[in-house]
């Protein structure tokens, strides 16, 4: 198991380690919104099976309920999995912080004397519940990721780190 990016060349100038947060692209975020959405069409499509009752109306509920738990299983695993082996997070340091990429490769690391600014951007929705974190620095491209969930614990470490070092 990945406990930091320890040993990927960054060096000891982030400082002591604070966390590690899972975080997603816009691949995530439609994936979230594809889940959820599968979730609302098996509840109306086995309401639908339950009162119209066609022939063979348990087997094909059935299939369903099968489809949608292996689902379920399989976001579980990539959960486990991705965890495990550093792909998509964030690690917060004292210092800054480093984002991994969908293959646990630095994608970007960021000290906080180069973060110029933050923006955020927030969405609840049934679908979709993300929060979008745009790092902009000096110099360099901004750095953008999605913490998805209503009160991700990565938005307010991130936040009270920035208040720490000065930044708004």
């Amino acid at each position: 198991m990945r406990h930091g990016v320890d040993g990927l060349g960054l060096g000891p100038g982030l400082g002591e380690k604070l966390g590690s947060f899972p975080i997603a692209g816009v691949g995530g975020g439609l994936a979230q919104m594809a889940r959820r959405g599968g979730v609302v069409l098996y509840v109306i499509v086995i309401v639908c099976l339950a009162a119209i009752t066609p022939p063979a109306a348990f087997a094909k509920g059935a299939v369903m309920t099968a489809v949608v738990l292996v689902l379920f299983g399989l976001t579980l695993a990539w959960r486990r999995l991705s965890a495990r082996f550093g792909l998509r997070r964030c690690y917060l340091y004292s210092n800054g912080l480093v984002v991994t990429n969908l293959f646990g490769g630095v994608q970007d690391a960021v000290a906080w004397s180069e973060v110029a600014g933050l923006k955020r951007l927030s969405g609840a929705s049934v679908f979709m519940t993300f929060h979008r974190v745009e790092i902009a620095r000096h110099g360099l491209r901004p750095l953008a990721f999605l913490a998805m969930g209503l009160k991700p614990p990565l938005v307010d470490a991130l936040l009270s780190q920035l208040a720490k070092n000065g930044i708004r």
